[in-house]
């Protein structure tokens, strides 16, 4: 009987949606869809998430819609008459200055940190002052201003140098050095002596010859102070290992110029890590690549490849720039043409732009 019953009543909601859809009544069977999808929707969102245009859209239409009808809309009266309002006051509310000081721009502040970080003894006053010398008008409270508000210190000696810093600061004053073996083809064992500035990573061979004996090595030390000139009034000191070649009077010869003499751990090559770093170099890219056949073969070698290492390698600590690298050129990248130029035999090669 129930079945029944449902069934007449469905059968006789559909015959009416029939007869409003032929009668032009779609409209009427489109709201009621509606209305009903909006039901669905309230029994799950009880709080539906809109946009400002969501907005403004209901405000306008609640003023064309009778008040005893606003049943229809999913917010409450109050809101809807909340939002008008606001509409009304936006749009009636005209644009103004702040008062006080214009804001200051967000390059010029940046340049602010930037000098405080690059600089940690420098205090509020002496960034303005650097600030003004490149230009910049901007007064000492407002520099003190910027650094308190993004947690830095204004007043001098901030922080401490950083490890890199420090260390960076102390490569400009210390020299390496340290010798490195290579065996001829005939079983001939040649010592070579290096020097490694540490600032520019600038490489000096001073001598090779198959019996290193204290006076060979001290005459050695003389005639590299000697090239150097005034750049060697600059090196504060020297680093070198234990080994027995580096004698009592080559340390003098140093310590007259002024530069203390360091010797490294018993057994810790990781101690002059620049001059092992540079064996290693010469040894991977040169000597254990070509067949020497003796003292004056290896020192025509080691000339060429010195040449080449202070020159044209690129180094990662210098920024892939050599230890002493020539003047950039502008380069027009359409017409260039890059040249090869053979070191050592094709061993090496270096390549430019062709003039």
């Amino acid at each position: 009987m129930t079945a029944s019953l449902v069934y007449l009543l469905l059968r006789r909601i559909l015959q009416m949606l029939t007869q409003l859809a032929r009668d032009g009544g779609a409209k009427d069977v489109e709201l009621l869809v509606l209305r009903h999808q909006v039901a669905v929707l309230r029994r799950q969102v009880h709080r539906p998430d809109l946009q400002p245009a969501d907005r403004v859209v209901l405000a306008a239409l609640s003023r064309l819609l009778p008040r005893p009808q606003w049943s229809a809309f999913f917010v409450t009266p109050a809101t809807l008459l909340r939002w008008h309002r606001q509409l009304i006051a936006r749009h009636w509310t005209y644009p103004h200055a702040r008062p006080g000081r214009p804001p200051i721009d967000r390059e010029l502040r940046a340049l602010v940190l930037r000098l405080a970080a690059e600089n940690p003894a420098w205090g509020h006053r002496r960034v303005q002052g650097e600030l003004a010398r490149l230009g910049y008008r901007i007064a000492a409270s407002t520099v003190w201003k910027i650094l308190h508000q993004a947690g830095v210190d204004p007043a001098p000696r901030r922080t401490g140098p950083t490890w890199q810093q420090f260390l960076t600061a102390q490569a400009h004053t210390i020299l390496a050095c340290d010798f490195f073996t290579v065996d001829t083809v005939l079983l001939k064992r040649i010592y070579i002596l290096s020097f490694v500035e540490l600032a520019t990573r600038q490489v000096h061979i001073v001598g090779v010859t198959a019996h290193p004996t204290g006076a060979w090595v001290t005459q050695r030390a003389r005639n590299f102070l000697m090239s150097l000139d005034q750049r060697a009034d600059g090196l504060r000191f020297l680093l070198r290992d234990r080994d027995a070649k580096f004698t009592a009077a080559f340390d003098a010869v140093f310590a007259a110029a002024g530069i203390d003499v360091l010797r490294t751990p018993p057994q810790a090559p990781r101690a002059n890590a620049f001059a092992e770093r540079w064996v290693g170099t010469v040894r991977r890219e040169c000597t254990d690549r070509m067949l020497i056949a003796g003292e004056r073969h290896l020192t025509r070698v080691l000339t060429e490849y010195t040449t080449h290492y202070n020159a044209h390698r690129p180094h990662r600590a210098l920024e892939q720039q050599p230890p002493n690298p020539s003047p950039p050129q502008v380069v027009d990248l359409n017409a260039a043409r890059v040249r090869r130029r053979p070191i050592l035999g094709g061993l090496i090669n270096e390549y430019r732009q062709a003039a």
